[in-house]
């Protein structure tokens, strides 16, 4: 098995990811269906001039089985790295059922670490799922004190 980059052809791999991931959290066909569109259009041109990039795990015989996103975004300076406007974001980690327990997530998140300081980047953060926490926490991640709200009705 080996890292490769994504591209613009693999866009199709990184929505079933996506979906899969979401799946697996325990999402609703109903709420995976209706991001899937929206989702798709927004990757798109970032997938094609670099916003958007990542990486596979590739078989021996041509198989995709494993995926991570990243990108680099613009934030403000923030006690958690108070000389730079920018973060990396790590996003989409999926790996198929079959090739769990590998260290293929290990191994993608490893590569994510490394770009992150080609680019200088001193912060990252992904949003993790109950699967994946163990994983992000045996890498040195930690809890941040997040909260969300969705505006109910509100035009998208």
């Amino acid at each position: 098995m080996h890292l490769r980059p994504l591209g613009p052809d693999d866009i199709d791999l990184i929505c079933r990811h996506r979906e899969s991931m979401f799946r697996d959290s325990g999402r609703s066909e109903a709420v995976i269906a209706a991001m899937a569109a929206p989702f798709r259009a927004w990757l798109a041109p970032k997938l094609a001039d670099g916003r958007y990039f990542g990486w596979a795990v590739r078989t021996d015989d041509g198989r995709d089985v494993a995926g991570l996103g990243m990108m680099e975004i613009d934030w403000p300076p923030h006690p958690a790295h108070p000389l730079d406007g920018r973060r990396g974001y790590i996003l989409n980690v999926y790996v198929e059922p079959e090739a769990r327990r590998r260290g293929l997530a290990r191994m993608l998140m490893a590569e994510a670490t490394a770009e992150a300081k080609r680019r200088g980047l001193s912060f990252m953060i992904l949003h993790a799922t109950d699967e994946g926490r163990p994983l992000y926490e045996s890498l040195g991640w930690a809890d941040t004190a997040e909260m969300a709200l969705i505006i109910d009705g509100a035009v998208g």
